[in-house]
């Protein structure tokens, strides 16, 4: 991609000869120049050409001097680096322009050669910059789509040596699923249905993270979520309650016509799982997550579970009956297991 660079002078000369010294670089579109007789027309350009580079501008110009011009364009366009002209006795300007932000500066009359080789180290280090500000956009909206546990996982010294590492942790998971929101879904225009969903599925991140647990996933209508850590079985409950609670409270606006109540049906679970990334090294393509029998059982248990239950099997209800008012339901048989499984209902 070439470098835009922009000539700032109001000597008619420069052009031409600005033209002749960078012919072979301007045939090859390696340079392309633009020129400004004064910092006005400068500032003209730029909003013409916001990809610009490089600017060269000399310091004494009419309408607009160059330290003016230097001036605005630093604190406008940071990405933009300056490079000053001016004489060997211009010295104490020269001075202040480095003080106001230039990135370098030449003496007249000019050397070309030294020239180019500013040119090329100050669009060097413009590159430098934008990928740098391109990273920083890119990893807020990274944010946006990854959980900051994964986040801190990612940044470990290692983690390109541990791409598939996995480790086992003690954990509760706890799957919730918005009921009756497909029906729904099937008449509302799509717009309307990620909306609603969107709403919907913020109330239940604010309660998980409240608790101090992590969102693994979003599966269609249901959220998949992680709990480690001290007391990670009573945050997950009290999560799930007030999730609960919340979307029963939501006041969500619906299209004229539509009456619809959110509930949700949840499982949780709590155990042993592994913890790690889970997919293709040779793709790069990996999902951060945890597997095993407690993920799956969850997931089992919010199937079996109706619109505001909150269901645990018999083991999870021992573990916290003392903290939770929890009732009996019933004893079924969930897939993939060989005996029936005693579930009971969180109540509060």
């Amino acid at each position: 991609m070439k470098t835009k660079i922009l000539v700032v002078d109001d000597e008619a000369d420069l052009e031409l000869l600005i033209k002749q010294k960078f012919r072979r670089k301007i045939r090859e579109s390696v340079y392309e120049f633009i020129f400004a007789n004064n910092g006005q027309e400068a500032l003209d350009r730029i909003s013409e050409n916001p990809d610009t580079s490089v600017i060269l501008s000399d310091i004494n110009m009419p309408v607009m001097d160059g330290l003016t011009l230097l001036s605005l364009t630093h604190a406008q366009h940071p990405a933009m680096k300056t490079v000053m002209v001016s004489a060997y006795g211009d010295l104490a300007n020269l001075r202040t322009a480095m003080n106001r932000g230039a990135f370098d500066f030449v003496v007249k009359p000019v050397d070309f050669a030294d020239l180019e080789l500013t040119i090329e180290k100050t669009a060097d280090q413009v590159r430098q910059l934008r990928d740098t500000l391109r990273a920083i956009q890119e990893n807020n909206i990274l944010k946006m789509y990854v959980d900051e546990t994964v986040l801190n996982f990612m940044t470990r010294p290692d983690f390109e040596n541990r791409l598939l590492a996995s480790e086992t942790v003690e954990a509760t998971v706890v799957f919730l699923d918005i009921c009756g929101f497909t029906g729904l879904a099937e008449k509302l225009a799509p717009t309307d249905v990620v909306s609603l969903l969107n709403t919907y599925f913020d109330l239940i991140v604010k309660e998980v993270i409240a608790q101090n647990g992590h969102v693994d996933k979003f599966m269609g209508d249901a959220v998949m979520a992680v709990f480690r850590g001290e007391h990670h079985l009573d945050r997950a409950i009290d999560a799930a309650l007030s999730a609960r609670m919340v979307l029963r409270q939501s006041n969500a606006t619906l299209p004229p016509g539509f009456e619809y109540r959110p509930e949700v049906s949840i499982g949780v679970n709590t155990g042993e799982v592994v913890s790690g990334n889970i997919g293709s090294a040779s793709l790069k393509r990996l999902d951060y997550t945890v597997i095993g029998d407690v993920v799956n059982t969850s997931q089992r248990l919010q199937s079996v579970g109706k619109a505001g239950q909150i269901i645990i099997s018999e083991a999870v209800y021992l573990k916290v009956k003392e903290s939770f008012q929890c009732k009996f339901v019933s004893e079924v048989k969930l897939k993939n297991k060989a005996q029936p499984v005693k579930i009971y209902e969180v109540v509060e």
